[in-house]
């Protein structure tokens, strides 16, 4: 097998491609960043996703690939352009899908997100669930999930909808939570913190994606996330005890925080945008019966032990986190925005 990955310099990105290289599989990796990796058995190509002519000149050259592994995305939080967001997700996919057509790659798996609904369900989240994104993240990534099922019938579409991807290395916004813990300040749930938020651990997405492309013969759509799910008070709990932190959580009224966040968002003083309300305040589940009847997949990691090892990766390499300028979002900390006056008052 041989696999394109575009995304292949992000967080996921690059846990993608040292699981194929460890399997023995040779991948080339089309990112907008530089790849600096160096992982076995990958070649580097630095280009956007909507150019055509680029696209096109990695297919002629490395090609021919027997599946390309769509993670590119550009993130509501990370992007201010949000023209540039909406291209590169939505046009980008379509030149992806279109040009892996011509080059008569025989399949194409996607990572689409849980952002495609924007309120809780009371219940696991079923595949048959009709989407209702709620910002431009999630509609993008709909859109995404359109175009691919456009073409059912010329290629063979996986899309997997995933939670939050964590694992080692996975900072982001997760990051504020981090140095809360590390510099042993209260951690904030919003109303009691007894609101489940599923994870998937970049591993067990990494086994799915390539169990998809080995076994799927037929277009289909699969939720993936971790089992046994627990409350965010009892993750972050795990987590303060295991990091021998001495945070405590407390818990914040949840109708006037969540009217307080919605409204700093929109000032610009917030990186917490509609997808952190919903993680922070609802409940949001997938239910997973499909992929493991139909793939065989399994999770092997609870949210709070892949939270964990987040935090552990955090603490072991702070100083160099901090000082890192550029590259992938997921891979930098995040900006904190009016929440640093949060900390100082912790």
């Amino acid at each position: 097998m041989k696999a394109l990955i575009t995304g292949g310099a992000g967080f996921f990105g690059t846990v993608m491609k040292t699981y194929l290289s460890e399997k023995g599989i040779e991948s080339v990796i089309y990112d907008l960043v530089t790849d600096t990796d160096n992982v076995a058995r990958t070649a580097a190509i630095q280009g956007d996703i909507r150019d055509a002519s680029q696209l096109e000149a990695c297919f002629r050259k490395y090609g021919p690939f027997d599946v390309v592994f769509h993670l590119a995305a550009q993130l509501a939080h990370s992007v201010k352009d949000k023209n540039f967001l909406w291209t590169s997700n939505v046009d980008g996919t379509r030149q992806v899908v279109e040009t892996a057509i011509q080059h008569k790659v025989p399949h194409v798996v996607f990572t689409s997100s849980n952002c495609l609904w924007g309120g809780p369900f009371g219940r696991k989240v079923l595949e048959t669930d009709p989407p209702n994104p709620v910002e431009i993240y999630g509609l993008s990534k709909w859109e995404g999930e359109k175009i691919l099922l456009q073409h059912k019938d010329d290629i063979t579409a996986t899309i997997i909808r995933c939670p939050t991807i964590t694992d080692a290395g996975r900072l982001g916004l997760l990051s504020i939570l981090f140095e809360f813990i590390e510099e042993n300040r209260k951690v904030y749930v919003v109303g009691g913190g007894e609101n489940v938020y599923q994870f998937i651990y970049a591993g067990d997405l990494a086994n799915a994606c390539l169990l998809a492309a080995e076994k799927s013969t037929s277009s289909e759509v699969f939720n993936i996330g971790s089992d046994n799910v627990k409350s965010f008070k009892e993750v972050y709990q795990y987590v303060i005890q295991k990091a021998c932190s001495t945070s405590r959580i407390v818990a914040l009224p949840k109708a006037p925080t969540l009217f307080a966040m919605k409204l700093c968002y929109k000032l610009g003083l917030s990186p917490l945008g509609p997808y952190q309300y919903k993680m922070i305040a609802e409940d949001f589940v997938f239910d997973t019966t499909k992929i493991k009847a139909q793939l065989g997949w399994r999770p092997t990691v609870t949210n709070e032990e892949m939270l964990l090892k987040a935090y552990m990766f955090y603490k072991e390499n702070k100083e160099v986190i901090r000082s890192a300028k550029g590259g992938a979002a997921h891979r930098q900390s995040a900006n904190m925005g009016i929440i640093k006056l949060l900390k100082y008052l912790s």
